[in-house]
């Protein structure tokens, strides 16, 4: 008796294990398509500014660059659409759907004929192309997001939540080590003729398999719990909460501090990873392959870090490692963009530590943000305030600093967005209330009745 009932809770833990596996498979494949795309689009922008973009080789890039930026300005219309959806009819069926948009659209970016062909219908369906894929996007994070944390257990949940993030950096190293490949084996006349278009041709795959791993999967657990409570119930709470006007007036509070903390994070997110080849080609002088490689190798370094730094903020809270993460970046921006002009090693050294330093903000994401909001409105509340602060800071912060470079003339620019955003990001974390081990259950808002305590 006491061996069959060792066995069935055996049989069940392993259950529990491999569907907590393929749920955070499914989540963590639709980042990666989604930062794919965007790694290949910021290490081939000299490529695609050339074949798409007229005019001088400065102003085909900063056209690239506003297009990059453009997509992001869409983000939080599909934000308002993708998350009340998420939160009325669940969150499985919305990212299957966003997963689809976001492939297609990175797929048929491959295929825009040249400007020399069809001269300005080129930009302008490449600006459409982006657009689709800033919409869809605007629901794939958060619902990616909601998905994992809801899926992971409470004491767990950032360990978890980091290999979300760890897709992200595998996502946008994959399309920037095609890009270097492409590069080194093909060479720059046929990249420019040709080469740059197969890395978006892998997009198509990508989104099927992730796809199927998703429309395999039940809902979470915890939305599962309160759709059949408030049936039972004979309630409409996930209609009634999910008005934007409802969602505005009863959680402006965590509305306002994400958006925050959304500064601090992506504005160092998008200058360390978007621009970065950029700034290393055109501001240090350094090659085409030299300035991809120094970031693939830095991020590959930072992809060893995140689950450990997620394990962390289970054990001593989001707000300790985020503190860490923010002050650690603030003192260290200026000195190691001045140790980036010092040569590939330099470039490399620096790089390196401000990604490590980063780090610890990355792997707590995906279990800090959620938790922010309560179930009935976490979906929509996270995809508009995450998706809103990343369309105004983060997807323009490759442009800002070309811009702001170029008017001033000093190349320390991006350490100063940089240092500002950490500031803001300090302010908003300081209200932020701790969610580390509480339960997401329930139409209360997780770590509240801990914090009254």
């Amino acid at each position: 008796m006491d061996y069959a009932h060792s066995w069935d809770n055996e049989t069940e833990r392993c259950q529990s294990t491999s569907l907590l596996c393929r749920a955070i498979a499914a989540s963590a494949l639709g980042n990666a398509t989604e930062w794919f795309d965007y790694g290949i689009y910021a290490y081939g922008l000299s490529y695609i500014s050339a074949a798409l973009f007229p005019g001088s080789t400065a102003q085909a890039t900063l056209f690239a660059l506003a297009t990059f930026a453009i997509s992001f300005l869409v983000r939080p219309l599909g934000g308002l659409f993708w998350g009340p959806l998420g939160d009325r009819l669940g969150r499985k069926q919305v990212l299957a759907m966003t997963i689809i948009l976001m492939s297609v659209a990175t797929l048929l970016v491959g295929l825009v004929p040249t400007y020399a062909r069809i001269g300005w219908w080129a930009p302008a369906l490449l600006i459409v192309l982006r657009m689709v894929q800033g919409f869809s996007t605007g629901g794939e994070y958060g619902g990616a997001a909601t998905f994992m944390a809801e899926y992971a257990p409470d004491k767990k949940r950032g360990f978890c939540g980091s290999f979300l993030e760890f897709a992200t950096l595998a996502g946008f190293s994959l399309g920037a080590f095609l890009m270097l490949g492409c590069s080194v084996v093909l060479g720059n006349t046929a990249m420019h003729e040709w080469g740059w278009r197969l890395p978006f041709l892998i997009a198509a795959p990508l989104g099927l398999i992730g796809f199927y791993l998703r429309s395999k999967l039940e809902d979470t657990p915890v939305f599962v719990e309160l759709e059949r409570a408030s049936q039972k119930e004979q309630q409409t709470e996930p209609q009634k909460f999910t008005t934007l006007k409802a969602l505005v007036i009863d959680h402006w509070r965590p509305l306002v501090l994400l958006g925050g903390l959304v500064v601090a994070l992506n504005v160092v997110n998008y200058v360390l990873l978007a621009y970065m080849p950029t700034f290393m080609q055109k501001q240090l002088g350094m090659g085409e392959n030299a300035s991809v490689l120094v970031p693939l190798i830095g991020m590959l370094t930072m992809m060893l870090f995140l689950p450990f730094a997620g394990a962390v903020s289970d054990r001593i809270g989001r707000k300790n490692v985020w503190w860490f993460s923010l002050v650690g970046l603030f003192v260290a921006a200026i000195p190691m963009f001045l140790l980036m002009k010092h040569g590939l090693i330099g470039a490399l050294i620096g790089f390196s530590v401000l990604g490590l330093l980063y780090v610890p903000q990355l792997a707590s994401i995906s279990a800090m943000f959620p938790a922010m909001f309560p179930t009935q409105v976490r979906y929509a509340g996270m995809a508009i305030a995450y998706n809103v602060s990343t369309s105004i800071f983060g997807g323009t912060a490759p442009l800002v600093s070309e811009w702001l470079i170029a008017r001033t003339g000093n190349v320390l620019v991006p350490a100063y967005y940089m240092m500002g955003a950490c500031v803001v990001g300090a302010l908003a974390l300081i209200f932020v209330t701790e969610t580390s081990g509480c339960s997401l259950r329930g139409r209360d808002i997780p770590g509240k009745r801990k914090a009254s305590i």
